[in-house]
């Protein structure tokens, strides 16, 4: 799925569906994130990023761009079943961690970030979809993305406290 993705937003256009009908599922799941969730995309900024905090963590996020107007971090998700907002907490200290990053490095007010989950289809033996992709999406800005910041300052502060 991210494959496809980063190809849709490198440019701008999907890649046509497999011939390997078993590389199905991904590009279904990959089409319904682009109709759903990166048709909201103003601008793409970069695709698979890398960011980091000198000196104390590093990453790469999936999606970096204006979405509905605002600078965001845009994070993809597979999943095998429909996720709650109570069991994706480490997804927005991700997406805040790299949020944080990029203000840093770049001097940039990042405060939006987007989870953009498919649910896997249900395939038979032979490959064929017998369900279709779920699309959710979660997202965190102004205040609430302040307190998963802050966590995540925590969180660094915990694990320097640790090792070192």
């Amino acid at each position: 799925m991210h494959a496809y993705l980063e190809h849709f937003m490198l440019n701008d256009v999907m890649k046509p569906l497999p011939g390997n009908t078993f590389a199905h599922p991904s590009w279904f799941m990959a089409a319904k994130v682009i109709l759903n969730g990166l048709c909201h995309v103003d601008e793409f900024w970069g695709a698979e990023v890398p960011v980091y905090y000198s000196g104390l963590y590093a990453g790469t996020t999936d999606c970096l761009g204006i979405w509905k107007g605002r600078p965001a971090i845009i994070d993809f998700k597979q999943s095998n079943k429909l996720k709650k907002l109570e069991y994706i907490e480490d997804y927005f200290l991700q997406t805040v961690a790299y949020g944080t990053a990029h203000n840093n490095m770049h001097s940039t007010n990042i405060n939006t970030g987007v989870i953009m989950i498919c649910v896997k289809p249900e395939v038979d033996n032979m490959g064929s979809l017998t369900t279709e992709p779920v699309y959710q999406e979660f997202t965190i800005d102004g205040t609430t993305w302040n307190q998963y910041e802050e966590l995540w300052i925590k969180k660094v502060e915990e694990y320097y406290h640790q090792c070192c």
